[in-house]
């Protein structure tokens, strides 16, 4: 008789920001693939491949720019992946041992604004989707969309991933033989695969759009790896992670590319998806948005779920929360409303600003994925006294000041170089013609500041305060445990 315990009771996942025992850790490696393949494979990826066509670039360069960033900045998502199984934690959580336990809410602020934001996007364009096909009121679906992704939300992990691989076989047929109505039926204006055609503005948007976008899922990631078993290697996971992502946002913002192309400035994602798929047979637009839809149900529950881990462990740098069933429900209950507001009262603006939105994330987390990475791959090699992330007077602190100082100085060195369309241009940007080239300033910057500033930390002291807590990390794990 096994006695494996699972993470479930009556159904519902009872874990949060607690570590996860070895005796609950299950699910196989491959898993990863369709879950972030699927993620990414949904119509509001298709919006982040408009930037180039929109900022005046040619279709080639567009798409030579978007398979260039998702390459970049998928490489820091996955390597994050690969922190779930090692640490048995979800991945915000684990900014404490670099930022402290009170100190970490700075990042923490800016991830759950970020859940927030795609989630009023996507129940938007999902609510668009669904009004456009079955009628009935885009308010009315937006309301649907977000009670259907709490649920699943609240059911927790194992839902999340075997509804992502359901959507994943569906999705390869459906937008299959959509990829192939585009590539057969749309013709583009000329010049659009011109060579020639190369401008900086445009190709460093796109490049950075899509790098950013792929970024943003750092903040994720450790979320869906951390009930695996911690003998999964390294590179296996970030494998998973990187070619399941990739493929799914270089897929769905090449067809953004694509149709922002065809339709110039008639471009609607919603009626260009429809007036394409149709051009396939009578009918088929509406089949790809329903489909549509329930992919971006999927994406939003995992944006609840992600939200309530934050939620939750920015609460407990204040008080210390007892992770449990009631809490996963209040905060994914609040996460909910608090999207479900911001969908209702949002304008068409927000929609149009989007792209603005993904750079301002792109800014945000570019030093922090720095100094994450930087603090387990380098500084402490993926060691942690995990026990001790749970005190507010363990080894880490309430302030990481070598984060924190890191963070900021990143942070300020890319502001010259920020250049977001009627927002802000600095001045490093004017000069380069409004081409935006932050990220590769932020992120060496972050990361070598942090890298110089741990170099007095004991790391040896904390592998052996590990190690002496170990038994004790288990028992504790299994006492959380609601009976």
């Amino acid at each position: 008789m096994s006695t494996r315990s699972e993470p479930q009771v009556r159904g519902l996942e009872i874990r949060s920001i607690d570590y996860v025992p070895l005796d609950e850790r299950h699910g196989k490696l491959w898993h990863l693939g369709p879950l972030w393949f699927m993620s990414n494979a949904q119509i509001a990826t298709l919006a982040v491949g408009l930037i180039g066509i929109t900022e005046g670039g040619n279709l080639l360069w567009s798409l030579i720019a978007i398979v260039a960033g998702t390459v970049v900045g998928t490489f820091f998502m996955a390597f994050h992946s690969a922190q779930g199984p090692q640490l048995g934690l979800p991945q915000m959580i684990q900014s404490r041992p670099q930022f402290g336990y009170v100190g970490a809410l700075l990042v923490w602020l800016f991830a759950y604004v970020q859940y927030a934001g795609f989630n009023v996007f996507n129940t938007i364009l999902a609510g668009d989707a669904l009004h456009t096909t079955v009628h009935g009121g885009v308010k009315l679906w937006v309301v649907v969309v977000t009670v259907l992704a709490l649920v699943i939300a609240l059911v927790g992990y194992d839902i999340i991933h075997r509804a992502e691989r359901v959507l994943t076989y569906t999705f390869l047929v459906v937008f299959g033989v959509f990829t192939v109505g585009v590539l057969v039926h749309l013709h583009y204006p000329p010049g659009s695969f011109d060579l020639g055609g190369f401008k900086w503005t445009p190709f460093l948007a796109q490049f950075g759009v899509a790098a950013g976008y792929q970024i943003s899922w750092a903040i994720y990631v450790s979320d869906y790896s951390r009930y695996l078993p911690p003998d999964v290697t390294v590179r296996k996971t970030f494998y998973w992670t990187y070619f399941g992502s990739a493929l799914g946002g270089i897929w769905l913002m090449v067809l953004g590319a694509l149709l922002a192309a065809w339709a110039g400035k008639d471009f609607d994602a919603i009626r260009s998806i429809r007036a394409a798929g149709d051009k396939v047979f009578s009918g088929f637009g509406a089949v790809v948005l329903l489909f549509a839809a329930l992919g971006l149900v999927s994406v939003t529950a995992l944006n609840m779920y992600g939200g309530s881990l934050t939620l939750i462990s920015a609460v407990d740098s204040f008080k210390k929360v007892r992770p449990t069933l009631a809490v996963r429900l209040v905060t994914i209950g609040f996460t909910a409303a608090l999207s479900l507001v911001g969908a209702l009262a949002a304008t068409s603006h927000f929609l149009q600003d989007f792209n603005s939105f993904l750079l301002l994330v792109l800014y945000l987390f570019i030093p922090w994925t720095a100094v994450n990475l930087m603090d387990y791959y380098v500084v402490r090699r993926g060691h942690y006294a995990i026990a001790e992330i749970f005190d507010p007077h363990g080894v880490y602190g309430r302030w990481g000041r070598h984060g924190i100082i890191a963070y900021l100085v990143g942070f300020a060195v890319m502001v010259p170089f920020f250049s977001v369309d009627k927002l802000y241009v600095g001045p490093a940007a004017s000069a380069l013609g409004g081409a935006d080239i932050s990220l590769f300033v932020g992120l060496p910057v972050a990361a070598l500041l942090y890298w110089l500033l741990t170099r007095s930390i004991d790391v040896a002291a904390e592998r052996r305060l590990a190690e002496t807590e170990a038994e004790e990390l288990q028992r504790a794990a299994h006492e959380h445990r609601e009976p």
